[in-house]
């Protein structure tokens, strides 16, 4: 059977899943503290720049993917937009109704779903969004031609995701900094060193951004771009299922 990586590591596809789910588990209850730790707090900017790029509209219906602790889905929602939000890991899911809860935030689904394969029909979505999630699917090919397959015709796919930073010295310096200091963090924090090593080791073997655009491109997308942010450092992506 092929091997994939999970991180650094070779492991099978079944296995990968399983401890991807593992990691996110461990790591659900201070997700979002983390993410403001490890970013200095720009994921938010970076949030609130790809919800711009995304657009939704009043009464749209929006597959956030991956949408864990909430983070896209409360921003779509806040537009009026209808957001499915769908995660493999049902303890991100929790977190993030209880997030909602608290915020008073209403009209948004939740359900466990794998991407590599969506338990939606043909054509059901206007959107498909993924953010900080593609690359810790086992199979990525697979779930962007679910992505695709469950958009209606004209349906709009985009994706935030960590990169590689093509501005010089830049790269080479968050390159130290998430192998060095990042699991420092996690155990300090989130008392898990091993899961953000696995979350710095993901990242570093991520398509770089035209590749990654080409892969989207494959799985049946359309007028396919990518915008950088940090030289490449995080990036979205988009394409148009015509």
């Amino acid at each position: 059977m092929d091997k994939v990586n999970f991180g650094d590591q070779l492991v099978t596809p079944e296995e990968k899943t399983r401890r991807v789910g593992g990691v996110f588990s461990s790591v659900a209850g201070s997700y979002d503290l983390m993410n403001d730790l490890m970013s200095g707090g720009m994921h938010r900017l970076w949030k609130n720049r790809f919800v711009a790029k995304v657009k939704p509209r009043p009464g749209e219906q929006i597959l956030d993917m991956a949408g864990g602790t909430g983070d896209i889905a409360f921003r779509m929602a806040a537009n009026g937009a209808r957001v499915m939000v769908s995660d493999i890991n049902a303890d991100m899911l929790e977190v993030g109704k209880k997030r909602a809860e608290t915020r008073g935030i209403h009209g948004l689904s939740w359900q466990v779903e794998n991407a590599e394969r969506l338990s939606f029909a043909d054509g059901s979505f206007d959107a498909y969004t993924i953010a900080f999630g593609i690359r810790n699917v086992t199979d990525i090919p697979a779930a962007l031609r679910e992505a695709h397959r469950v958009l209606r015709r004209g349906g709009r796919l985009y994706v935030l995701e960590f990169s590689t930073s093509e501005w010089p010295g830049f790269g080479e310096l968050y390159e130290r900094y998430s192998e060095h200091v990042i699991p420092r963090i996690g155990k300090a924090v989130a008392k898990d060193e091993d899961s953000y090593r696995y979350l710095v080791e993901s990242i570093r073997r991520f398509p770089r951004m035209e590749q990654f655009r080409a892969m989207i491109g494959e799985a049946g997308f359309k007028s396919t771009s990518v915008e950088p942010i940090l030289g490449g450092l995080v990036a979205i992506w988009g394409g148009w299922k015509i």
